[in-house]
């Protein structure tokens, strides 16, 4: 195998490995609580311990389906049906997109609940438009409630969902909240219903870490979790220290996963690069080689059992394209 190709397939295999290790960092309970203060009304100015509180069980990373259908799960308890979400339709088929991480957490009284789905990107797409895809989401968990969480035409029990969207390389630190609102074209009728059940964030980090201050305290702790450039020390640090996140063991093995698969990545790109040059004034024959190339590592990510969300974030193709690219090579 040359050079170039054990790099493609090594940088692949690393960039699937860390999305899964961010996904895992991501759905850590005083992260998530301190996502969910800085982007959900309802958590504002609580404090992170009581937050934590109130997620309910663990949060569910890679495991339940995004597609209509899929969902949820019927199951029998007692005579009983009782539907919940299907945990089991991942580990039969590896290629169903999925959710990264998706949890119940109780409001303030502690009574009511709402859905939170938290997304990580590792860059905005080119293959599509990133806020078509947090809408079919956000469709996807208002609708599954159907027979879940509420039954017949009980409209009024449907939860507040949150699809909150975390995209790492964009070019300027954002945060933007997009959700329904009312405009009144004639008259001043009061149609009754709960214009706050549909909500997305989308949050975009740059690769520089900002400064200690009040408007960027989420994009630091979430651009220190995701740097290249910082240490496994350094990243600790600071989310010990400024954002008081227990560095359990499993935590901090995260974090050590983490700033190894960068170094990886790093490393692998830089390699890439080099080869790149080194080939440079060879134009047709780059363009098919590294078609080739990237048909092997679609291939060996499939063999490896990596689902086909994992193989589309890596290769940034649609996934038509790669189930038929897979079915060529079989």
């Amino acid at each position: 195998m040359n050079t170039e190709i054990k790099n493609a397939i090594q940088a692949a295999d690393s960039e699937a490995q860390y999305d899964e290790s961010a996904k895992r960092l991501l759905a850590q309970k005083y992260v998530l609580a301190h996502i969910l203060v800085r982007t959900v009304e309802e958590f504002q100015g609580m404090e992170i311990e009581k937050v934590v509180s109130l997620i309910e069980g663990d949060p569910y990373i890679s495991k339940i389906p995004v597609a209509s259908g899929l969902t949820n799960k019927d199951r029998n308890e007692e005579g009983k049906r009782i539907v919940g979400l299907n945990t089991e339709a991942g580990e039969r088929n590896e290629g169903l997109v999925r959710f990264d991480i998706i949890f119940y957490v109780r409001m303030r009284n502690g009574l009511a609940q709402m859905i939170i789905n938290v997304e990580a990107q590792k860059d905005e797409p080119g293959s599509y438009q990133i806020l078509n895809r947090a809408i079919f989401y956000v469709s996807r968990l208002i609708s599954s409630q159907k027979e879940r969480d509420f039954v017949k035409s009980n409209y009024n029990d449907i939860k507040t969902v949150y699809s909150i969207w975390v995209c790492m390389n964009m070019p300027e630190n954002s945060m933007c909240h997009i959700h329904l609102t009312r405009e009144d074209l004639l008259g001043k009728h009061n149609w009754k219903g709960n214009l706050n059940l549909v909500n997305i964030v989308m949050i975009g980090l740059t690769n520089a870490l900002p400064e200690s201050h009040n408007e960027y305290v989420l994009h630091r702790l979430l651009c220190a979790m995701f740097s290249n450039e910082l240490s496994q020390q350094q990243k600790m640090k600071i989310m010990e220290q400024e954002y008081h996140i227990p560095m359990e063991e499993s935590f901090k093995e995260e974090v050590s996963i983490m700033c190894n698969l960068s170094q990886g990545i790093k490393e692998a790109g830089i390699a890439e690069g080099r080869e790149a040059g080194i080939a440079e004034g060879r134009e047709a024959g780059i363009a098919e080689g590294k078609q080739r190339e990237i048909e092997k590592v679609i291939l060996n990510m499939h063999k490896k059992g990596y689902s086909l969300e994992q193989i589309m974030d890596a290769t940034e193709l649609e996934a038509a394209e790669l189930e038929t690219i897979i079915e060529k090579l079989k």
